[in-house]
């Protein structure tokens, strides 16, 4: 496990606590206590992988975060980044991979949108989840969902939010060629 260590334009990966805890003594602005070593040394012996961030002063902080890169260009390249005990495997959403792919006929799409709504009882508006299911001819995953936002936007209040295509909001499913 190394340590990617940065403040401002200083930075470093570490191979080890003390090499760390040495690059942030030969900073002059940082004030190296006991109490800031061993939460550091706590930090890295601990299972958490998410980056560190340490105040310096109000709003100057510098920042650790644990890596398995080799070297700062395998970090830079994000080569080694981790989640939990397992390397990161980037994995393509299947919904994501054929939103693009041309294939005319019918769709069912389901949109999970915010939608602006007036409460008659105090006159104020207030965003509701709302859930919006349509059948429509469109020739992919992505024209699916232009067509829903385009109907939706005409008939909603125009501060509605819309989710993007790629997210966990909106589903496609392609019914066939023919109704």
């Amino acid at each position: 496990m190394n340590l990617y260590l940065r403040f401002f334009d200083h930075e470093i990966l570490a191979h080890s606590v003390d090499e760390a805890i040495d690059f942030l003594v030969s900073i002059p602005d940082i004030q190296m206590t006991q109490d800031l070593e061993a939460d550091i040394r706590e930090y890295v012996e601990s299972d958490v992988f998410y980056p560190k961030r340490y105040k310096v002063r109000p709003r100057i902080y510098f920042i650790i975060i644990k890596t398995e890169a080799a070297t700062m260009l395998d970090f830079k390249q994000k080569k080694a980044l981790r989640s939990g005990n397992d390397f990161v495997q980037r994995k393509e959403n299947p919904s994501i991979m054929h939103l693009n792919q041309e294939r005319e006929g019918w769709y069912e799409g389901t949109l999970n949108f915010k939608r602006v709504v007036l409460i008659p009882s105090t006159g104020k508006h207030e965003y509701r989840d709302t859930l919006f299911v349509a059948n429509c001819k469109a020739l992919s995953g992505a024209d699916c969902y232009s067509r829903i936002v385009d109907y939706l936007r005409e008939r909603v209040d125009s501060r509605s939010q819309f989710p993007s295509a790629k997210g966990k909001n909106f589903n496609f499913r392609y019914l066939g060629m023919w109704r």
